[in-house]
């Protein structure tokens, strides 16, 4: 169960409809939303479509990727831009992304919305919400910082930029109570729309896949930096399985033009033929449809979870951000399904532990049909249930009700 503090406020909890009427009818409302990568904009395009059934007529700009395009949103530089992870990493590209924060920002100074969401990337997002804010701009973001991992006094700061805090992890909120920041238990959309129950035989069909073939998933990540640490390694894994298991079949989902173009170079310079099948998109089909996944640490964890999937953990980074990063982390586990079990129910391998040999022979576990797995599964199915809270649902109501409290202002 759910500690009571996690749960709607009230005041939250209005009709829909009720919120609407307090809305100006003859007033267009722009909402501006920044998401920095494949995961926010999943959350950002959940969160459009729901906002339009309140407000029909609504604008929605700032960066967003393709599913947020798709729901009519205008994006002033493309997403791909601002997928960047890692200390030193960031570094490099400084100057660009201080150069389009800045633009942002002075675009949506001169054109207030109604409400800015910056979903996640909250290294860009939350300076952008402070300058926002103290112009008096309402400020939501979406997927809370890990302030329970490191630096949990960013808190002092979010509370001056953030009018409402949207936590995707159930004992997020409450750490956002302790310092007087609103903050709302929102679950994951993700959630709602995987069915609780696995869709093996559904995706396999999609796919055009055997009913009886033995399918990896390799996921190494969205971004430029994730791929180059990570696909390598993870093709390197894929021969050394075939060793032992010669009737594998690897799949790989490009969440784009650009990673396809990145993992075809790096097959091409093989001296293999490794039986890997590149697909655009399908990171959800190739999860239903695969036996395991090796994947990158992140939001894909989640749902390689909620897909009821075995899987191995894996990460590398610049060797600087690492050694900076492990000394300021203060959990033993790092991806959401070990966080969100309270304990290490899937291996993670990072950094240096990352090799060849570790990761296949987590993964030979993975792939046998043990009382181990069965346990995993029935593990996730309670995550699951305790996710599926309508995410998008509350966080458009939260978003609302400071829609309605700005009109107030302005006819008060």
């Amino acid at each position: 169960m759910l500690d009571s503090s996690l749960m709607l406020d009230s005041s939250l909890m209005l009709d829909s409809s009720l919120m609407l009427k307090s809305v100006s009818a003859d007033k267009a409302v722009t909402f501006a939303v920044v998401a920095g990568e494949a995961s926010g904009d999943i959350l950002g395009a959940g969160l459009i479509r729901e906002l339009k059934k309140r407000c029909p007529d609504a604008r929605f700009v700032g960066i967003g990727g393709p599913l947020m395009i798709a729901e009519g949103f205008e994006t002033l530089f493309p997403m791909e831009r601002l997928s960047v992870m890692g200390l030193v990493e960031v570094l490099g590209r400084l100057k660009e992304l201080l150069h389009i924060r800045s633009a942002v920002r002075d675009q949506l100074l001169a054109h207030p919305p109604a409400v800015f969401i910056g979903i996640d990337a909250p290294d860009f997002n939350l300076p952008l919400e402070r300058k926002l804010h103290d112009a008096g701009i309402r400020t939501v973001h979406y997927v809370s910082p890990s302030v329970w991992a490191w630096r949990r006094k960013r808190i002092l700061s979010i509370r001056k930029a953030v009018d409402h805090m949207l936590c995707l992890l159930p004992f997020e909120a409450a750490i956002y109570d302790e310092y007087g920041v609103p903050a709302t238990f929102t679950g994951h959309p993700l959630a709602c729309q995987i069915p609780v129950e696995p869709e093996t035989e559904v995706a396999r069909r999609a796919l055009e896949l055997g009913a009886d073939e033995t399918i990896v998933g390799l996921l190494p990540g969205s971004r430029s930096g994730e791929v180059k640490h990570l696909a390598p390694l993870f093709l390197d894994t894929a021969a050394e399985l075939l060793k032992h298991r010669p009737e594998l079949r690897f799949l790989i989902p490009c969440v784009n033009s650009e990673r396809r173009r990145q993992i075809e170079t790096l097959l091409a310079s093989r001296g293999d033929e490794l039986p890997v099948q590149l697909l655009d998109g399908c990171s959800h089909e190739v999860m239903a449809a695969a036996d395991a996944l090796l994947m990158a640490s992140g939001t894909a964890a989640l749902e390689g979870l909620l897909h009821k999937k075995p899987m191995v953990i894996s990460y590398r980074m610049n060797a600087l951000t690492f050694a900076i990063l492990s000394r300021l982390v203060k959990v033993e586990s790092v991806s959401l399904p070990n966080l969100l079990a309270g304990e290490k129910i899937i291996p993670e391998l990072l950094q240096d532990e990352a090799t060849v040999q570790s990761l296949s022979s987590a993964m030979l576990g993975t792939l046998e049909d043990s009382e181990a797995n069965r346990k995993l599964i029935e593990k996730y199915r309670e995550i699951h249930v305790q996710l599926r809270q309508n995410a998008s649902v509350k966080a458009a109501d939260v978003v609302m009700d400071l829609v309605c409290k700005s009109e107030s202002v302005d006819h008060g």
